[in-house]
């Protein structure tokens, strides 16, 4: 792509206004600039767009968002009765959300499709449920998750209610790319509400949504029984996002009335002044909600990201210091308490099955094993979890449990088909509810889980790389991987098994013998060591950054996280020479 050509083209273009041109003329002579801009074209891939907000090919823009719709208009068109089926629409509180989902609605219309907007911002798992609810055969989502203030998205899902999938996505691009940034039409608001074309979504859907995630409850009698006998409050912090409706909702309808919701990160706020990043990974999120916890006497907190698909939880310790859970412990816990209670209660299923990423605990599959409960590896994405339930409810074979990602991603139930913070908050307060009620908190509960399984301990760490240049470092980083492997991460740790998910290859390194992984390609290095530990590397699909996930087991806490620290240092090591 010639970015100087690009550049001038979109400069010159009469349809874009006095302020976008503005924009533009700024970086006349900013030849860097101007590169990164137009160097290339936002990826659409199975996470849809994702880019910082600006003009621009590479950027999130109307533009842009037109030419995407457009596309994906003709594409559902080529689909007998899609164009009345219709697209779901929601959105969250970023930056230039509320209009991007306009721009889409209005250009559906324009090409004969319907769509159900959302007058209001709304939460992933809402719209992956409306798309089913509703029927329709497509959903977009605009939100950028949890990255910084600059970024926004646009995610396309299907009418199974999970995000496309790759050849899917790949068929949707090229759809997309018959279509110049400039020359898509548009319909009027107010003419394709009178056409019908636009529909805007009540709150009847909602209130479907709230049934039916109480439904998932094991024990809910006995939670309405408990709650109000909940030693501390509960506080919650939405992130400036769009939690605050569905969570404090269900938390209440389920018998919750001592919920604080922190009013510094109450209102949608798309800057997100609060945060570093509206990520309920990063402890620092829990800052605000921790001082208001101390005032109110909480024993738990609560943080969703802006789309409200991921849930944080911190716990107060003895001491009453606020320990920060990993998505790993959350999901432990999680997976522990609705088996135990299944069983429990006689009706633990005889093909049920649990759902995880790849990069998740290992804890989780001996906790499964434990039981007697299938466990499925599947890629990082929840679209892959959600593929598990579709396959489950086709073939009448398997009953879905709980599926989870260490990113803080949880789901129970099937009814949504992404991951669920409204669901996952409702999940964790009925467990801490009934392990209080049998005088447990849920450090306890973590520490039995540990006691009987062992200790597992998982880390993460990023190396961000902005530009073009940063793109390139990372896949001459995965190449030389690929060229010249590993054989272990440090003298203690030597590498069992090499699998490469880009070919579909799985080395036994004792052996040499070669094998099939038997999922879908994509771009994952992972490496098996003894004892329950590994490493994977792979980049982010969403951001300019190389991930490096390491875990380790050991009998005792102490012991699994010193194995933890050597191998993530041999990884660090060898990670940061290929990314010089």
């Amino acid at each position: 792509m010639d970015y100087r050509k690009e550049y001038k083209s979109w400069l010159e273009q009469p349809a874009i206004t006095e302020a976008e041109r503005a924009e533009l003329a700024a970086i006349a002579d900013d030849e860097k600039q101007q590169e990164d801009r137009f160097y290339t074209e936002l990826e659409f891939g199975t996470a849809g767009l994702r880019g910082v907000l600006g003009m621009g090919t590479n950027r999130m823009n109307d533009y842009v968002v037109r030419r995407a719709t457009a596309g994906l208009a003709a594409y559902l068109l080529r689909i007998p009765g899609a164009k009345d089926k219709g697209v779901a629409i929601a959105y969250d509180s970023r930056r230039c959300s509320d209009r991007f989902a306009e721009v889409s609605a209005r250009t559906l219309a324009a090409y004969g499709v319907k769509s159900f907007l959302y007058s209001t911002l709304h939460s992933v798992p809402q719209l992956s449920f409306t798309v089913r609810e509703l029927g329709c055969e497509a959903g977009v989502v605009i939100t950028a998750s949890h990255n910084p203030p600059e970024y926004n998205g646009y995610k396309v899902y299907w009418s199974h209610g999970g995000q496309c999938g790759p050849a899917q996505a790949d068929e949707i691009l090229a759809s997309i790319r018959d279509f110049g940034y400039f020359d898509t039409q548009i319909m009027d608001f107010d003419e394709a509400k009178e056409k019908g074309l636009i529909t805007m979504i009540g709150e009847e859907v909602d209130e479907i949504y709230y049934k039916k995630t109480m439904s998932v409850m094991l024990n809910p009698e006995l939670v309405r029984e408990e709650a109000p006998k909940m030693k501390g409050s509960l506080v919650y912090s939405p992130l400036h996002g769009s939690g605050r409706v569905p969570v404090t909702t269900i938390l209440g309808r389920i018998g919750i009335n001592n919920l604080y919701v922190v009013k510094e990160q109450e209102e949608p706020n798309g800057d997100f002044p609060t945060v570093k990043a509206p990520n309920p990974e990063d402890p620092d999120a829990f800052v605000l909600a921790m001082e208001l916890g101390r005032k109110v006497d909480a024993g738990m907190l609560f943080a969703t990201d802006p789309d409200s698909d991921r849930l944080g939880v911190a716990v107060r310790l003895a001491n009453g210091d606020y320990r920060v859970l990993t998505g790993n412990q959350i999901g432990s816990i999680l997976i522990y308490y609705i088996l135990s209670e299944l069983k429990a209660q006689g009706r633990l299923p005889e093909d049920g099955f649990v759902v995880k990423s790849l990069v998740s605990t290992a804890l989780a599959d001996v906790i499964c094993r434990s039981f007697g409960i299938e466990i499925r590896h599947v890629l990082t994405g929840f679209r892959f979890i959600a593929e598990q339930i579709d396959l489950a409810e086709e073939s009448g074979q398997g009953k879905f449990l709980f599926g989870f990602e260490e990113s803080y991603g949880f789901l129970s139930g099937g009814f949504a088909h992404d991951k669920d913070a409204v669901l996952a908050a409702m999940l964790v307060c009925e467990a801490a509810i009934v392990y209080a009620s049998r005088g447990k908190g849920l450090i306890d509960v973590l520490n039995e889980i540990y006691e009987k399984y062992g200790y597992f301990i998982e880390k993460t760490k990023s190396y961000t790389l902005k530009g073009k240049e940063g793109i390139e470092r990372i896949a001459h980083a995965m190449a030389a991987l690929r060229e010249t492997p590993p054989t272990a991460f440090g003298e203690a740790e030597p590498i069992l098994i090499r699998e490469d998910f880009k070919i579909n290859e799985k080395v036994d390194c004792a052996s040499g013998s070669v094998g099939e992984i038997g999922l879908p390609a994509s771009n994952v290095l992972r490496y098996t060591l003894g004892n329950d530990a590994w490493v994977v590397v792979r980049p982010s699909g969403t951001e300019p950054k190389l991930k490096l996930y390491v875990g380790a087991a050991a009998e005792s806490e102490q012991a699994a996280n010193e194995r933890m620290e050597r191998i993530m240092a041999e990884g660090d090591k060898i990670l940061k020479e290929l990314l010089k």
